[in-house]
């Protein structure tokens, strides 16, 4: 393909536009994204020990943050223009990673607390009403679990790359927010292809495996994530 052909396969106007972002963010999907995703949701999904469901709700979650994320950064680019991209090369994008990776980390601790101990992690078998699901080990069945992997999906999509330059890029040529969030949206639609919706649920069932009738493992499995979370946010945060 020569290059006047690739300059309308990317024109900012008109839907071969999106096309061109839709496959530029198919591209990133299915490679940086995993690579730079994968520790933090892996993390999360292991010591969260949901199983395969849980962890595939919660990579949707993540994806949703993704992709909202990338329509709200083109429609600011096109009614912002070049200002919002001076914004971004700032150490913002660090910033809103190591706190979202940070918050991540202490809402896997949080449970915790009440569990003061590995053995206090340990709870005898008890009986519940019809419909009432049990928890396991620090609260496993929290509600509102899916928060922190919908604002690390969010705060991933700021981590500088070129894909995100050229979305913002043409998202500023526009000079319009409904062009620059149709580019955005595409974008993201395309990123959300990714191998971490196949990656991601394995670990969920290996979390699960291991604190299968070893509820003493779910604390020590909960304390490494959440350390790790934590870990990865400060290195972003103060990166």
């Amino acid at each position: 393909m020569n290059p006047p052909e690739l300059a309308a396969l990317f024109a900012p106007d008109g839907q071969v536009g999106l096309l061109g972002a839709l496959l530029l963010g198919l591209s990133m999907g299915l490679t940086a994204c995993t690579i730079t995703c994968l520790p933090f949701m892996g993390s999360w999904v292991l010591g969260r020990a949901g199983g395969r469901g849980e962890a595939l709700r919660h990579t949707g979650a993540f994806l949703i943050g993704r992709m909202l994320a990338y329509a709200a950064l083109g429609a600011l680019a096109g009614q912002l223009g070049s200002v919002l991209v001076e914004i971004l090369k700032s150490d913002l994008g660090n910033k809103a990673i190591g706190l979202a990776s940070t918050f991540a980390g202490l809402w896997l601790l949080a449970p915790m607390l009440k569990a003061k101990t590995p053995a206090a992690a340990s709870r005898p078998v008890v009986f519940h009403r019809k419909g009432t699901a049990p928890q396991r080990g620090c609260g496993t069945a929290r509600s509102g679990a899916a928060l922190p992997p919908l604002l690390l999906g969010a705060a991933l999509s700021l981590t500088p790359c070129a894909p995100l330059g050229w979305l913002l890029g043409v998202s500023a040529m526009t000079g319009s927010a409904t062009a620059g969030l149709s580019q955005g949206l595409a974008f993201g639609l395309g990123a959300a292809v990714t191998p971490l919706l196949l990656v991601v649920p394995l670990f969920g069932s290996l979390g699960q495996r291991l604190t299968d009738e070893r509820d003493w493992l779910t604390f020590w499995l909960r304390l490494a994530a959440g350390g790790v979370l934590i870990f990865l946010g400060a290195r972003r945060f103060f990166a």
